[in-house]
């Protein structure tokens, strides 16, 4: 794999400011929703024709037609652990919790990606990226006002989705090295949207979409660009970088949340959440400088690829 550091940070960073304001609008619509599950439903499918049409429109079909038996199943349970059950579970429990509550622990995701790509994937973070990492954990969960579970119901949907996401990357971050990013979105979504419209139709629940009002619909519109940008741009940049990398970047989404709710809610952002912000950009800026000087010396040959990633 050909390791383009800069398309992948600005892409990851792309990510994360997409992260971040579509948590803060998702958490006003599914407040006001009497199924989030269906809302997401109604996005989900959305963001799968548009994908559908980007893949006839690039004319990747013919990749389409080449894959194997072993891609297909690939590409079926990045649908399921990554484009159906985390979606279900992490609208429902972000209609129960504070937006900033299920970003920061939605933002934990870095750590398990980290943690599953040293095992499964065998990347290797430089000694100051770790500390890059130490210090975004800082920011998101200590010093960001995570104050620690209390147990309730939304919390633990939140974390079921977030693990789950962490084990899509593990599983995407190997098929992305044989298929497109386009090809392995639109999969995640088109199957990820079959298993959501099955699982409303088993439960009764499908004909809540023709009660859907004009209203309801814009704001799902809305929240389906949002999440298609976050798709194309995260996994187009997990293509060219680590899957730890990558996912570590994704963390100042919170601090995007943390602005929009200042202004919008509170009027105001907290010592606290600037503090926090201070960190993220610290640690950020810590993972990308020493990811760019290990990128250097890789193509100057002063250090083994194997120490760094498979």
């Amino acid at each position: 794999m050909k390791l383009d550091t800069r398309k992948a940070t600005l892409l990851a960073l792309g990510t994360a400011l997409i992260s971040g304001v579509s948590i803060f609008v998702n958490k006003f619509v599914v407040t006001g929703l009497d199924d989030p599950i269906l809302f997401s439903t109604v996005k989900n499918v959305l963001v799968a024709l548009l994908l559908v049409g980007i893949v006839l429109a690039y004319r990747s079909k013919d990749e389409i037609k080449s894959l194997t038996v072993k891609q297909w199943k690939q590409l079926a349970l990045i649908g399921l652990v990554g484009g159906a059950l985390p979606f279900a579970l992490f609208f429902s429990g972000l209609a129960l919790i504070p937006a900033v509550s299920a970003a920061m622990i939605h933002k934990t995701l870095f750590v398990w990606v980290a943690l599953l790509a040293a095992i499964f994937l065998r990347e290797r973070l430089s000694g100051y990226q770790w500390l890059g990492v130490a210090i975004l954990f800082m920011a998101n969960v200590v010093v960001g006002g995570f104050a620690g579970f209390t147990g309730s119901l939304g919390e633990f949907m939140v974390l079921g989705a977030t693990l789950l996401w962490a084990i899509e990357n593990i599983i995407a971050k190997r098929v992305l090295s044989e298929l497109s990013s386009v090809t392995v979105a639109s999969a995640r979504m088109v199957f990820g949207s079959v298993l959501l419209l099955a699982f409303l139709t088993l439960t009764g629940r499908i004909g809540g979409i023709a009660d859907m009002t004009l209203v309801g619909l814009g704001w799902t519109l809305l929240t389906a660009v949002l999440l298609l940008g976050y798709v194309l741009t995260w996994y187009t940049a997990l293509k060219h970088a680590p899957a730890s990398y990558v996912a570590a970047l994704l963390v100042p989404a919170t601090l995007v949340t943390n602005v929009l709710s200042a202004v919008f809610i509170t009027g105001a952002l907290s010592p606290v959440q600037l503090q926090s912000g201070f960190l993220m950009i610290l640690g950020g800026a810590l993972m990308i400088f020493f990811a760019r000087h290990t990128a250097s010396a890789l193509a100057e040959g002063t250090l083994e690829k194997s120490s760094v990633m498979r």
